[in-house]
């Protein structure tokens, strides 16, 4: 049992490294395009109208939208899946195991919003990404990590994993609580009934994924109408999908290993893609010292380092936890670093926190720069820490 949870950790981690590497090419791809003469071209096909009907119910957005609430919601449901299997078998399954992330996530969604408050204090238009540099992008940040192969500890690997998937929980309460918009109250009772239905399906013990994808589908549209963002119902629905059906199979972790893949290589670059493109056309020095883009910035590099590895380090001395077997407090300080990679998560927030396009050119500049410089820091520390062991 515990090798076959080593090899599908191990599998894990070598697929979200490599997905690191589409990642990068998918943002560097957009990036390209719009600052080429396919600027235009690159405009237009995320504008591209997509509308699908069935009587009155009538869903028309821009594919960008599409992109960002429909896509999305496969990987958040992905996520929700995760979450479950790390929480009742995984890293996060006692409270011995989950005490040292869950105390370093805390500290680093804590401090990056409290260091982007402190840029953007008093500012009404800017304040509501407070919460855009406290997510952290795992496959950017284990891709960074994989480029040093063995010179970084597994165990390190392990923690940084486990901080990741506590900073994705914490980035769905966040949207669940801060980044609604009005609410329908039909909509959301009929979400409500979906609810119910999937975990009454869970509990009658059905362990065909069919009918649970089928009820996701209406729960999507009925938060999706609701004013709720639609992305929950993708975790709403992962919770009641069955860990262990009585015949020994596991219908979750089936749905993960077939999602997975497609989740990695497709729904993120594409999203990467229709996200990541930043306009470099009269950029300044001016531009990265705006209140908003150093915010965002100043939070993934300064904030994320600071709280996760100063919740890590007082922690520690309190006692309240151990610092993990075979990994030095420079490459703990490393890998607070790599959580400043927020890329992903950090976009997806920042295009629920803002509406003008100003201000999301801004936000993706904070972000692109933040989380560039975190991951070449994080990479450094970590170098040199494994060159101080060698010679050590």
């Amino acid at each position: 049992m515990v090798k076959e949870m080593s090899n599908a950790l191990q599998q894990f981690i070598a697929q979200e490294t490599s997905a690191g590497i589409v990642l990068f090419c998918a943002a560097v791809a957009a990036m390209i395009a719009v600052n080429s003469a396919l600027s235009p071209h690159y405009l237009a096909f995320l504008d591209i109208p997509v509308a699908v009907q069935f009587g009155a119910l009538e869903i028309a957005k821009p594919l960008s939208l599409w992109i960002n609430d429909g896509l999305m919601a496969i990987f958040f449901f992905l996520v929700g899946l995760e979450v479950k299997r790390e929480l009742m078998e995984g890293q996060l399954s006692s409270v011995e195991q989950a005490s040292l992330p869950l105390i370093a996530a805390i500290g680093g969604m804590a401090l990056p919003a409290a260091v982007f408050a402190y840029f953007n204090w008093g500012l009404a238009d800017n304040i509501n990404g407070w919460a855009i540099p406290a997510a952290t992008d795992i496959a950017f940040a284990l891709g960074v990590l994989a480029l040093l192969g063995k010179h970084a500890p597994v165990s390190l690997k392990i923690l940084l994993l486990a901080i990741a998937i506590i900073d994705d929980i914490g980035a769905i309460i966040i949207i669940a609580l801060f980044y609604t918009a009005e609410v329908s109250g039909v909509s959301l009772m009929l979400a409500g009934a979906g609810t119910v239905l999937l975990f009454t399906m869970n509990r009658l013990g059905v362990v065909r994924t069919a009918p649970y994808i089928l009820v996701g589908i209406f729960l999507w549209i009925c938060v999706l109408k609701s004013g709720v963002h639609a992305t929950l119902a993708g975790v709403l629905a992962a919770l009641a999908i069955p860990l262990n059906a009585r015949d020994g199979s596991s219908p979750l972790k089936h749905l993960e290993h077939m999602l997975h893949p497609w989740t990695a290589f497709l729904v993120l670059p594409i999203f990467a893609f229709a996200n990541a493109g930043v306009s470099l056309a009269g950029l300044q020095i001016s531009d990265l010292m705006a209140p908003l883009a150093l915010g965002v910035a100043a939070g993934l590099v300064v904030g994320k380092q600071l709280g996760v590895f100063g919740f890590m380090f007082l922690a520690t001395k309190a006692g309240l936890v151990k610092r993990p077997a075979g990994v030095s407090w420079l490459q703990l300080y490393g890998l607070a670093c790599l959580t400043g990679i927020g890329f992903t998560m950090s976009l997806f927030i920042g295009n629920l926190a803002f509406f003008d396009p100003d201000q999301i050119e801004t936000v993706k500049l904070g972000v692109i720069s933040g989380s560039l410089v975190s991951g070449l820091l994080g990479y450094a520390i970590l170098r040199s820490s494994s060159s101080r062991r060698a010679t050590g």
